[in-house]
């Protein structure tokens, strides 16, 4: 494959990732997620596939919406930013790099940011 069809590729994975995600498709995201998955937040440490689906897959029922802040591809990781918004109409603004291989997620890396609207006023910190 050329280099720009597997960025294409890695781009189209991650987004479809994310929208099993906040549409509660268990039976699509397994099929986009590897056997040999890890997941690294500030809250978790390098978790397996199984503990995932445990720990994190229930939380989806909160989520109403992703919006793409960036999709950025880079060899085999795409570097991604959104904003995301819950059922309770709150919403907040993520970072997370994600490692796609064979058209599978092999590992993402999340990166808390911050709540929107911002905490702190312009030009001034909390």
């Amino acid at each position: 494959m050329c280099a720009r069809a597997q960025r294409l590729d890695s781009i189209s994975v991650a987004k479809r990732v994310y929208e099993a995600y906040v549409a509660k498709n268990r039976d699509a995201i397994e099929a986009l997620i590897a056997d040999d998955f890890h997941f690294t937040s500030p809250r978790d440490n390098r978790l397996d596939r199984a503990t995932y689906f445990s720990r994190c897959w229930p939380n989806a029922h909160i989520t109403n919406e992703f919006t793409f802040v960036h999709l950025v591809p880079d060899g085999d990781r795409v570097f991604v930013t959104y904003d995301l918004r819950l059922k309770d109409g709150s919403a907040f603004r993520n970072t997370e790099i994600l490692t796609i291989r064979e058209g599978k997620l092999v590992e993402a890396q999340v990166f808390f940011g911050w709540t929107i609207p911002h905490g702190a006023p312009e030009g001034n910190s909390i």
